[in-house]
């Protein structure tokens, strides 16, 4: 007999889990090994958002088996190259890239010594990688043509995520995934503890092996029906909530769609600005604490500028951290509600995407398998989420801004985690190198148990294993944000100048030659309608 999924909740972490699952074990519905049912409210109201991703989005479309024209016609999608951000150095319109590609000269990388030891005139990022000078000039990563520019570039998407959602959902339920429209009213659990059944409002009820819950903050199954407990880590992120605001082109085309996304940070957070084919998808980040609605709202129309009073806005209610163990039973709570922190690092998607890759690798054949395949989950997940919440916390303590108290509570020590903090003191003695990703055992560190807290789940430290940043990402973000200032390693006064390698400059010479703008691509092989420049936003740079 086969197994059953049962997945409660759509939206793109619904639909993600469905479709990889289906596409993963399944081999999308051509040979199926196990059922998939997924229940979707037809009461909670779908939002679209703007989404950006990062690389692992591209083994979620080859796994499912839609290719990147569809992809983008679908999603009114754009090619990402990298994140761009403004002001948080700083609040005097500096601002630096974190790129994907990088260029490797040798078996051994001293970039960062050879930077350190130059005048600094040229930014760091930008004698690793053309990556920036190409999304200052707003060009596409691929040719109109065959490629023939050498290594290709690396890049992930831009996208309309309720367009995902219905994109994945079509295909499917077309390979053999039951769609169900009703609420769950309640979560029946067997002896051990394990979910038996979910009843439906409309007097049905589906059994599973399998239960995934995809409900949001609700958590349904994870929470209300297991109680599994959940980890605050607003210490180190303050920021609560957003406001997001949609921006269509029709009135309000800025020239040009930014082969990027743009982090800009305002007065008491950040605004995400991310450019699709007919709209862009812009929010502001916020804490509570710091400023109210009505002046966070009033700062985010600013940063567009115009008028764009008859624009409607919504304000996205969040908490940042997650639960003590995803998996729990025969349950595995993907997406919000197993945990979530802020999408600095375009990070909103990436849990899901692992929560869906994950579990087709620890799949039980049976119930004797449960509790080892969810050890392994857990433990893989609290990494991945720790690596992640580091990453971010590392963005805001590096600041320099004073201008307000909620930048200057950010860098205070009580807000930058422990295990960030032990890398900081290693990386003024050396620059970040592979081996610091092969454990958490930095000196000075405590070793001890420091999620003790945590009921039954993993209780062990965590290990940045660098699988989602490695060394060059921190490296981008660290010399970008003059890392190297707080140990005093100032430019000497007879430096040489700071360079760039010729095959940077040869790249970026072809480049120029040979790439196409962001926007021709997506009109010439997307069919994307061309529009009449407005007004460049008051917020870019």
């Amino acid at each position: 007999m086969k197994k059953k999924i049962v997945i409660v909740g759509g939206g793109s972490s619904g639909w993600m889990v469905a479709a990889y699952l289906n596409g993963a074990i399944n081999r999308n519905g051509n040979k199926p090994k196990v059922e998939i049912e997924l229940i979707e409210s037809p009461d909670i109201p779908r939002i679209s958002v703007g989404e950006a991703t990062v690389l692992s989005i591209r083994h979620i479309l080859s796994v499912v088996g839609i290719s990147e024209i569809d992809f983008l016609k679908a999603t009114d999608g754009s090619f990402k190259q990298s994140i761009k951000y403004v002001n948080w150095l700083r609040n005097d319109n500096s601002f630096y890239y974190h790129p994907f590609n990088r260029l490797n000269t040798g078996p051994i990388d001293t970039s960062v010594q050879q930077w350190l030891a130059s005048d600094r005139s040229i930014p760091f990022v930008q004698t690793c990688s053309a990556q920036p000078d190409i999304c200052e000039l707003g060009l596409s990563p691929q040719m109109l043509g065959k490629w023939n520019m050498g290594a290709p570039f690396s890049y992930a998407y831009h996208m309309n995520a309720q367009k995902f959602a219905d994109l994945l959902r079509d295909l499917s339920v077309k390979r053999g995934v039951k769609h169900t429209l009703a609420n769950v009213t309640q979560v029946n659990l067997k002896d051990n503890g394990h979910i038996q059944s979910v009843d439906l409002d409309i007097e049905s009820s589906v059994t599973g092996d399998l239960f995934v819950d995809c409900t949001g903050f609700k958590a349904k199954l994870i929470d209300e029906a297991l109680n599994v407990g959940w980890e605050d880590c607003s210490q180190w992120l303050l920021c609560d909530r957003a406001i997001a605001m949609h921006i269509p082109y029709e009135t309000y085309y800025p020239g040009m769609v930014r082969p990027y996304t743009t982090a800009t940070a305002l007065s008491n957070g950040w605004v995400w600005d991310i450019p699709m084919q007919n709209q862009r998808s812009i929010g502001y980040v916020h804490s509570s604490a710091f400023i109210d609605s009505e002046q966070a709202e009033r700062e985010l129309r600013n940063y567009q500028g115009g008028d764009i009073d008859k624009l409607e806005s919504r304000t996205i209610f969040f908490k940042v951290g997650r639960r003590h163990q995803v998996w729990k039973g025969n349950c595995i709570a993907v997406g919000l509600s197993g945990g979530f922190i802020e999408p600095l690092e375009s990070t909103g998607l990436y849990l899901s995407d692992l929560g869906a890759v994950m579990l087709a690798q620890h799949f039980p054949q049976d119930e004797s398998q449960m509790k080892a395949m969810a050890f392994r989950y857990n433990r893989i997940h609290s990494n991945k989420f720790y690596e992640i919440l580091d990453f971010i916390n590392m963005h805001y303590c590096l600041t320099q801004r004073t201008d307000t108290e909620f930048w200057r509570t950010v860098q205070q020590e009580e807000h930058i985690t422990d295990r960030l903090l032990a890398k900081f003191d290693f990386w003024k003695k050396k620059p970040p190198s592979p081996l610091d990703f092969e454990d958490q055992a930095f000196l000075g560190l405590a070793q001890s148990n420091q999620a003790s807290h945590l009921t039954g789940g993993d209780i062990r430290p965590s290990v940045d294993t660098a699988g989602i940043w490695d060394k060059s990402n921190y490296q981008y973000i660290l010399y970008s944000m003059e890392f190297e200032k707080r140990y005093g390693a100032l430019p000497l006064e007879n430096a040489p100048k700071t360079s760039r390698s010729p095959l940077i400059l040869q790249r970026l010479a072809l480049a120029k030659e040979r790439l196409p703008s962001h926007e021709q691509w997506l009109q010439q092989k997307l069919g994307m309608q061309q529009y009449v420049k407005i007004a460049v936003p008051n917020g870019w740079v």
